[in-house]
């Protein structure tokens, strides 16, 4: 028994030998940034043993293993940066996927220019283009105007108004078009990609926060809870910052977020400088729990410039590839969206190898019957198999490549190669953003639409009907617009403004973030620590409820649910 137990193990020793370790940097890779932390997925980090890291230019490096959370792979993380341009030869003893070998090598890439924090230029001011409160005199957030109010799916609108004119943050909506929530968001900060998401069975309100520089985000994303407390920030990896355009909480719960990282590159093969500049589109997966980088894909290591429809002359930072969605599909593999090479890759998660292109210059499908996009935005699969593409086709961007933006359903055959166009929701009038936009599959078959640098979010039905269109007042714009369903009860008390005049005493609450307020109840008294009812309830109509009593010393309001039962109850205040 002893000695099977002995070959059983020593067999199992081998499987795990033999088996394909994945590694990040992957060997050969052009761009690895000067702080990449080296990662091994495929093997516990007890596993991993000894590892030899050396620069061809700053010798040997020292550091400490850390393992992931899911028990499946860790990262060494050295104790010191690499040296830009350098070579970094690793050696192991494990079956590293892509050299044959335990040995591999990158190359450290040179940093291009530090992105310069800047703001959104403010629309122009208009008319009613803000909000203003009593009860909350600090929020001020873009206004919005509904044009049509139909038969829509059930659920909040979720949008991410980013030029002001006052405030920047992230803000949900009800169908009428009244304020739910809203944070206002410091300094030069704008928000993106405001949605609800799951992690750990449970739902989150995420977001992006950072500045915007010629279309490319240094930021983070962040993660609340139901009561609108942070729960998480996620960082990039390697001493990168997450860029604007995607932030995606896997069925894994790890994040999933794109980067766009300016280096020193050869540029002639596209008319410009060998001594040149260009973004590499970065693709990381986090584990949320640790930090640690899981995954990573460099555009600059898979994609050729001449793929891309931007050029040198209208961007001397090579903005080639300019990602900007990235999606799991069913069988593990990503989606990767390039708004410049209006390409959709399909992408091996263990080693970054693109399996197949969808659109543009290097397309393996044929795309018939008006399927074709061009500087595309949020490129997502739906069941079954994945054969279900939809793409918000922005048709502008370096130039105007069509008439109007438009939200394509496409359906994919992998068996002929083959893209046919199965639906198209356009806008009246027609909308041309030279960026942005989403489009949004719901759970009744509608769809919905963020018309991206056009102030406007509509829904459709399958045949096409608009059932809902909404737009701010003012000039500005949100990347996207989601519909969810979403129910927060905030861990503020609710707020309250009053004043009196006369024999009359006017209040004002609110509770930002509340969703399931049904009416207000007014207290008041001629003590602070003695007050009655006032009144009857007042239903809940919008953000901000308006009251008017006889004049009193003293006043608070209760926030009541559907069935009358106290929710929170706000401080006591004086009346002015």
């Amino acid at each position: 028994m002893a000695a099977a137990c002995l070959i059983a193990l020593l067999c199992a020793s081998h499987a795990s030998a033999a088996s394909p370790v994945y590694v990040f940097p992957i060997p050969g890779s052009k761009v690895a940034p000067p702080g990449a932390q080296i990662v091994f997925r495929g093997v516990s980090v007890n596993h991993i043993g000894s590892i030899t890291v050396t620069g061809s230019r700053s010798g040997r490096h020292s550091g400490r293993l850390r393992g992931d959370s899911d028990g499946n792979g860790g990262s060494f993380l050295p104790s010191s940066g690499f040296t830009p341009g350098e070579t970094v030869t690793v050696s192991t003893h494990l079956n590293i996927e892509g050299s044959g070998k335990g040995k591999w090598s990158f190359r450290v890439a040179n940093p291009g220019p530090v992105l310069p924090n800047v703001r959104w230029s403010p629309a122009p001011r208009t008319s009613g283009d803000t909000w203003f409160f009593h009860s909350r005199h600090d929020l001020q957030p873009a206004a919005v105007h509904v044009n049509t109010n139909g038969q829509t799916a059930p659920g909040d609108i979720f949008v991410g108004p980013q030029n002001g004119p006052l405030q920047d943050g992230p803000e949900i909506l009800d169908n009428n078009g009244n304020l739910i929530f809203f944070k206002d968001l410091p300094g030069n900060d704008s928000p993106s990609d405001v949605r609800v998401q799951k992690l750990y069975g449970q739902p989150v309100l995420t977001w992006w926060q950072g500045y915007v520089s010629d279309g490319v985000g240094v930021g983070e994303d962040v993660i609340n809870d139901t009561s609108y407390r942070v729960t998480h920030v996620i960082q990039a990896a390697d001493g990168l910052h997450a860029d604007l355009h995607e932030f995606e909480i896997t069925p894994h719960n790890t994040a999933l977020l794109t980067i766009e990282y300016p280096v020193h590159w050869d540029d002639s093969s596209v008319g410009g400088s060998r001594n040149g500049m260009a973004f590499d589109s970065v693709v990381q997966e986090i584990d949320i729990k640790t930090g640690l980088l899981l995954f990573q894909w460099d555009s600059l290591d898979h994609v050729r410039l001449s793929d891309s429809y931007q050029t040198i002359k209208n961007s001397p930072l090579f903005d080639f590839f300019h990602v900007n969605s990235v999606e799991p599909m069913s069988d593990g593999t990503l989606l990767i969206s390039s708004r410049n090479t209006w390409s959709a890759y399909k992408v091996d998660h263990n080693t970054g190898r693109v399996i197949w292109v969808l659109g543009g210059k290097r397309s393996s499908f044929k795309m018939l019957g008006g399927s074709a996009f061009a500087f595309q935005h949020d490129v997502r699969v739906h069941a079954p198999n994945d054969s279900t593409v939809t793409v918000f086709d922005d048709e502008n961007g370096a130039f105007q490549a069509g008439r109007q933006a438009r939200a394509l359903t496409l359906s994919i055959n992998t068996a002929t190669m083959t893209a046919t166009k199965v639906t198209e929701y356009d806008h009246s009038p027609p909308l041309l953003p030279r960026a942005e936009g989403n489009y949004q599959l719901l759970g009744n078959g509608d769809g919905f639409v963020g018309w991206g640098l056009a102030p406007y979010f509509s829904e459709y039905t399958p045949a096409g009907t608009l059932v809902y269109d909404a737009r701010f007042v003012d000039s500005n714009s949100s990347y996207t617009a989601w519909r969810f369903q979403w129910t927060g009860t905030p861990h503020t008390l609710p707020a309250i403004a009053a004043s009196t005049s006369g024999s009359t005493t006017f209040a004002f609450v609110s509770w930002n973030g509340a969703t399931n307020v049904a009416s207000w109840q007014l207290l008041g008294g001629s003590s602070s620590s003695h007050l009655h009812k006032i009144g009857s309830r007042v239903a809940k109509t919008s953000f901000e409820t308006r009251f008017a009593v006889p004049a009193e010393q003293f006043v608070a309001v209760q926030a009541l649910d559907s069935n009358g039962h106290v929710m929170a109850t706000s401080s006591t205040i004086h009346p002015k």
